[in-house]
């Protein structure tokens, strides 16, 4: 197959990338010359790089020295990326017990800036494997996961879902934002949400929040079946094991509940 994409901009990339890794190294920052000289590349070049990379947060520089350092988004990165491999490691044996308990697929998912992503999906005891593939970005509206995300995440998701057009996968879909409003306000009072056929026919899940030590949401644990199993109301030993797993997961990233 063909790459669409001319050199120069995947050249580009690499710069970018270098630029990164090169500042990275430096304890108290690096100007523009002795950074194109590491680099092997002209003054203007990466001077090019730095502009973008400084209008975009991702480095901050000494207005005293001129030299650059690595900014709060590459922070804001680094955290959200460790914050996901902590969120998998902790979440295993809990996920495997679940799944066992309810003989339901399971999934842990992280919530994003867009939708929910998921992380990981257990299949359950059935013949029939029903799950979503790791690394689907599921969206807040139309997703128990995502759901949760807008109920219980410190992020200001729901502003951003109210600026956007809500996109209708099913006839089930919820794409009047007054009553997905009310509809979080209802996740909000009871701890758990659930979304029967609004992304895919014949398919529902349920879904608990997960938060770390801050007390803020950072991820979602669920459980996905078919809606004849798993309906608008979910079976109370499925939502009792989901809850209890979804507490111990958020116990073992530090998360305390305020009494």
């Amino acid at each position: 197959m063909k790459d669409d994409k001319p050199a120069s901009a995947i050249k580009s990339v690499h710069v970018t990338l270098d630029i990164l890794e090169a500042i990275s190294q430096t304890k108290d920052g690096i100007g523009v010359s002795e950074l194109a000289d590491r680099l092997g590349s002209t003054k203007a070049t990466i001077f090019r790089h730095l502009r973008t990379l400084l209008d975009r947060g991702y480095l901050s520089q000494d207005f005293a020295s001129s030299r650059y350092r690595l900014g709060v988004r590459v922070h804001l990165l680094g955290r959200a990326a460790a914050q996901r491999v902590d969120l998998l490691t902790q979440s295993q044996q809990a996920i495997a017990e679940l799944r066992e308990e309810t003989g339901e697929s399971v999934t842990i998912s992280a919530v994003g800036t867009r939708g929910v992503i998921v992380l990981e999906t257990v299949f359950g005891t059935s013949v029939f494997e029903i799950g979503v593939r790791p690394g689907t970005e599921m969206q807040f509206h139309s997703s128990a996961q995502g759901k949760v995300a807008l109920a219980f995440s410190r992020q200001p998701l729901m502003q951003w879902v109210r600026g956007r057009g809500l996109e209708r996968f099913t006839e089930h879909t919820v794409c009047d934002h007054d009553k997905l409003q009310a509809e979080i306000e209802e996740v909000k009072a009871q701890g758990w949400a659930t979304a029967p056929q609004e992304m895919i026919l014949g398919l529902n899940a349920i879904a608990v929040p997960i938060f770390d030590e801050s007390g803020d949401c950072i991820g979602t644990l669920g459980l996905v079946g078919f809606v004849q199993f798993i309906g608008r109301q979910p079976p109370p030993g499925h939502l009792l094991a989901l809850k209890r797993a979804g507490e111990r997961i958020s116990a073992n990233l530090g998360y305390r509940r305020q009494v």
